[in-house]
């Protein structure tokens, strides 16, 4: 099975804060204290960087297999990608199957695993124990999503097409809450990630989206 057959079916199978004050002095109301919201903003932000930090001693805890792939801890790089896109209750389950993903195609952020199978073990590992994670909430519609976004990223790497970072940012931004159809049909049967750019930078907003995406292609490349 390819790395992209193995991401698509282990998924499936599971089945279970500066520019943001200045934006935020002009457009909230009076009564919002902005220092403290910007506060909260970064309070979360460190909450999803801490999540991967979990995910990391949770895998190490399963398997001496994978406490051996961790990488030092003054080398891991806990820094979320797509989960600030989207709802906090899913960070930890986006940012640990995403960690998935970039050990079977791009350069993860805590593990340097010793070769090419202990890669692909691990990767999934951590897609299995992320979509737990997300159904855990409840949201069945969030669990498909992920497996639409799984199918499109394999459909993505299988043709050697456009749209694997279109496809995270609106899958992250709109999780669980649906509007993605349209957009993913565009993508699957014209190649077209336009309307997903969209739809995620309309939840999201453009700089979030930008940052997101700009991580994902150093990581990915």
């Amino acid at each position: 099975m390819s790395p992209a057959s193995s991401f698509r079916f282990r998924l499936a199978a599971v089945g279970a804060v500066e520019s943001w004050r200045s934006i935020a002095s002009s457009n909230l109301p009076r009564w919002i204290d902005v220092e403290a919201a910007g506060r909260f903003v970064a309070h979360l932000a460190a909450l999803r960087a801490m999540s991967l930090a979990v995910t990391a001693q949770l895998a190490a805890g399963e398997s001496p297999l994978w406490a051996a792939s961790l990488r030092p801890a003054g080398e891991r790089e806990p820094v979320p990608v797509f989960s600030p896109l989207g709802d906090t209750a899913f960070a930890i389950g986006v940012e640990t199957i995403y960690e998935g993903y970039l050990l079977h195609y791009g350069a993860p952020r805590l593990f340097a695993p010793a070769d090419e199978d202990t890669a692909l073990l691990l990767g999934d590992y951590l897609y299995a124990h992320g979509l737990v994670r997300v159904a855990a909430t409840g949201s069945v519609d969030a669990v498909h999503d992920l497996a639409e976004l799984i199918s499109l990223c394999a459909q993505a790497r299988a043709e050697s097409g456009p749209g694997e970072a279109e496809a995270w940012a609106a899958t992250a931004a709109l999780l669980g809450a649906g509007g993605l159809a349209d957009a993913r049909t565009a993508l699957r049967e014209r190649r077209d990630p336009s309307l997903l750019d969209r739809v995620a930078r309309l939840a999201a907003g453009d700089a979030a989206v930008d940052e997101a995406v700009a991580a994902h292609d150093a990581r990915v490349g």
